[in-house]
């Protein structure tokens, strides 16, 4: 068991509500699982969720923690979510954040993977659990997977709140850290994996997390939030046949970053000279490229390959394990910080909330540091 694990049993303290009960606080945004079925469709409506859940005993068990629901205003279905929404739960765990022991936040699947991304980095010095989960099936219908995923995240919230720092969703049985996650079925329960990082914990008969792959509490013991999305930042899927002119309609000023989406190891079609010029006269104005691997599995690692290496002649940073979701909001997040764009290519390659993994035979400049914390 980890030293800084002990440390939390000994030092984590609780804000018991009138029960006892740790207590959890609950953002919940709209998406499936507090959706009524309509003539056109299922649609988030206001005060749906907390009704059904009225009418479910096992809500109000004496194992289940105390929980308070804030709901967004309007409710959203997550493909309307945007960082002005990362920005307003952000906001709400910040104000709430002495007086509960950990955070639930209700999404819908689609972008959930964005969400738990850009809340890892913008949650800063975080030392309590933030979860989102979610569901397939809405909780009105007699089948669904919503109760299951909400029932054992407050469990699991209650239990482990002074031990799990850090951002997480939970869906079907997996625990997974929020920046390894993404999207990967539209109709099976288990809707997400982390490909390239074990999860965190699996719930079955009991509910059992691996320690030794949590992270530590941050220093600070105050929480600070990051305000994100200003940046002009996007991504970019590679595929054959690519016309160079569309990348660089998409490179042009006021243009500081890109998620490129590219083939295998991080590979791309360097062979196309008005491709490498796109890319080279981007760089060249400080335009940050971060290649990832369209792949659900592996590493954009532009060492191994002729045209990885031709990439990174041209300015192109490779971005190793990190899933497209949480490049993109690591740009946001370094690029928020004000730092340059030769330091955000530095700190791309860095682990800083456990977002990716460099290859350990490889050095890839200076560290996060205290000054890049402090901007």
């Amino acid at each position: 068991m980890p030293g800084w694990l002990l440390d939390a049993w000994r030092e984590g303290g609780d804000h018991p509500g009138v029960s006892g009960k740790p207590r959890i606080y609950v953002v919940y945004t709209g998406g499936t699982i507090g959706m009524r079925k309509t003539a056109h469709g299922y649609v988030p409506e206001s005060g749906h969720l907390q009704r059904l859940l009225a009418e479910l005993p096992r809500f109000r068990d004496v194992e289940v923690p105390e929980f308070v629901i804030e709901e967004f205003e309007p409710l959203l279905d997550s493909s309307n979510m945007n960082p002005s929404h990362w920005l307003r739960i952000a906001d709400q765990i910040r104000r709430n954040y002495a007086d509960y022991d950990a955070f639930l936040v209700l999404h819908g699947t689609d972008t959930m993977a964005f969400t738990a991304a850009a809340l890892s980095f913008m949650l800063e010095d975080l030392a309590k659990p933030v979860v989102l989960t979610g569901s397939q099936i809405p909780l009105e219908e007699t089948r669904n997977d919503a109760q299951s995923n909400l029932l054992t995240a407050l469990l699991l919230l209650g239990r482990y709140h002074a031990l799990l720092p850090e951002v997480m969703i939970y869906f079907g049985d997996k625990l997974l850290r929020g920046n390894r996650a993404t999207k990967v079925s539209v109709t099976g329960f288990d809707g997400f994996d982390s490909p390239n990082f074990p999860p965190l914990g699996r719930a079955g008969i009991d509910i059992d997390i691996d320690w030794e792959l949590v992270l530590p509490p941050r220093e600070r013991s105050e929480l600070s939030v990051v305000a994100i999305g200003s940046a002009h930042v996007g991504a970019f899927r590679i595929f054959p046949g690519l016309a160079p002119r569309l990348l660089e309609a998409l490179l042009a000023p006021p243009t500081q970053g890109l998620v490129l989406e590219c083939y295998g190891a991080g590979n791309a079609p360097t062979a196309d000279p008005e491709f490498m010029r796109v890319l080279a006269e981007a760089t060249a104005r400080g335009v940050v490229i971060v290649d990832v691997t369209q792949a659900l599995r592996g590493s954009a690692n532009l060492s191994l390959y002729a045209t990885g290496r031709a990439l990174l002649d041209v300015g192109v940073v490779g971005g190793f394990d990190l899933t497209a979701e949480a490049a993109l909001a690591k740009l946001f997040y370094l690029f928020a910080k004000g730092l340059s764009p030769e330091r955000v290519k530095q700190l791309v390659q860095q682990p800083i909330v456990g977002e990716l993994t460099p290859p350990a035979s490889e050095f890839f400049g200076t560290a996060w540091t205290a000054a890049d914390r402090q901007r």
